[in-house]
């Protein structure tokens, strides 16, 4: 995956900066132990950032959960614009072109070389562009299918290989187990809708010189749409939002069998269903076209540096342990998250599978093919937030009211090109 960089707007992040930098346009760092603010979400923080306090007398780090990506990314612009923003922020992957656009982040560029080879070029590319860094790789979420493996024996069910396998077997639970369901089209979810269009073929937005072309109703998104809207018309799939309280007891009762997701969802679902420990596994999420092993990220973090900080050097410092340190990438596996290191991900080998799926020997395996097979070169544009609400808007309102989820994904590919023009933005099309 490559985060565009060729926004036409180098101008713009020189204008956003301000404050005394170092060679790399990041503030200076103090002499002296410092004390660094942190801000992220996810269940290995808090050890994470235990860990790191220990090992670093001269580093102090407070970190403040600030409740997940979307919470996060609009909490940190707003801050950013009033000058408080934390030392160091979480930021997801499909988010930082709109962090960058804004000025809320450093150019670390000369606070990583050492750690540039630690990763794959694929993902240090999630962070780096134009020979600037603007954040360490923390976690990759390659897409998986996660399936409670018990309910699937008890209905003589296998994992579908195909997307037209999934719609059988979808077909086959709805036959078996009337009060069941294979998986939930949820409307909100624009990452994983996003992740799966991608693997069909789409590409969301790209950019040539400084001319933008938006893609989020391409024929492949669309095609995506049509095959979804027919699972939901046939009743094969709940169509209603994801971890509700309602969703959650479904869940419990073993009535939503699985999830197409990516390699996090085991530890999501372990928060909800416990006593389900041990009935879960993963398998490869279904292919398109068969023998097309090919899937995208969903989700996945990275580490930056804010403009506001005053302590640049000791903060691309915390970032860079954080995320390819032993004592960190361990905290990492023992808790679920697949690590964006390649130290972390050979690791994973050795290591026990998160608690949900703990029956599943090859769990690692799987998840490491998923990782091996993400599709590369994909890019997110630079109002990501924009898209994400209008999608939730418009496809909320064709589950409620029973239109073409097709529509609704021409109305949020209208209002991304609206936005984006409105924004100064060169665009194709009308």
């Amino acid at each position: 995956m490559r985060i565009i960089a060729a926004l036409g707007m180098v101008a713009l992040l020189a204008a956003c900066s301000s404050g005394t930098t170092d060679g790399a346009g990041t503030p200076a760092a103090d002499a002296g132990p410092v004390t660094l603010q942190y801000w992220c979400w996810g269940q290995p923080t808090k050890d994470k950032v235990e860990a790191f306090n220990k090992a670093h007398p001269d580093i102090r780090v407070q970190h403040t959960d600030t409740g997940g990506g979307t919470d996060t990314a609009a909490k940190l612009l707003t801050a950013s614009r009033a000058g408080n923003a934390p030392d160091v922020a979480c930021v997801e992957y499909q988010t930082l072109p709109a962090m960058i656009v804004a000025g809320a982040l450093a150019d670390i560029s000369a606070h990583t070389a050492d750690v540039k080879d630690a990763f794959s070029p694929e993902v240090w590319s999630l962070t780096s562009f134009d020979g600037a860094v603007y954040g360490i790789p923390q976690d990759v979420g390659p897409m998986v299918l996660v399936y409670n493996r018990a309910r699937f024996g008890e209905l003589g069910i296998e994992p579908p290989a195909t997307w037209e396998d999934f719609a059988k077997t979808a077909a086959e639970v709805r036959k078996k187990d009337p009060g069941a369901y294979l998986a939930t089209f949820a409307p909100a979810e624009f990452g994983n809708f996003a992740g799966l269009a991608q693997q069909a073929g789409a590409s969301w937005w790209t950019v040539r010189d400084t001319t933008w072309t938006v893609g989020i109703a391409d024929p492949a998104s669309l095609e995506v749409a049509a095959y979804w809207q027919n699972l939901i018309d046939e009743d094969l799939v709940k169509a209603e939002p994801l971890l509700t309280p309602e969703w959650n007891n479904q869940l419990n009762k073993g009535k939503i069998l699985s999830w197409p997701s990516a390699l996090w969802g085991p530890s999501v679902l372990y928060g909800i269903a416990e006593k389900q420990a041990g009935d879960w596994a993963i398998a490869p999420l279904p292919q398109w076209t068969p023998g097309d092993e090919r899937v995208a990220f969903q989700g996945g973090t990275a580490l930056t540096v804010t403009k506001n900080s005053k302590h640049a050097q000791a903060a691309a410092t915390f970032a860079k342990w954080m995320n390819t340190d032993k004592a960190a990438y361990d905290i990492q596996i023992a808790k679920g998250e697949y690590p964006a290191s390649l130290a972390g991900q050979r690791a994973t080998g050795e290591s026990e599978p998160p608690p949900l799926v703990a029956g599943q020997k090859d769990y690692w395996q799987v998840a490491t093919k998923a990782a091996q097979s993400t599709i590369p070169h994909l890019s997110w544009g630079p109002n990501v937030s924009t898209a994400q609400s209008a999608f939730q808007d418009a496809m909320s309102a064709a589950v409620r009211d029973k239109t073409p989820l097709a529509e609704a994904l021409k109305k949020t590919q209208q209002a991304v090109v609206d936005d984006m023009k409105s924004t100064g933005f060169k665009v194709a099309g009308p």
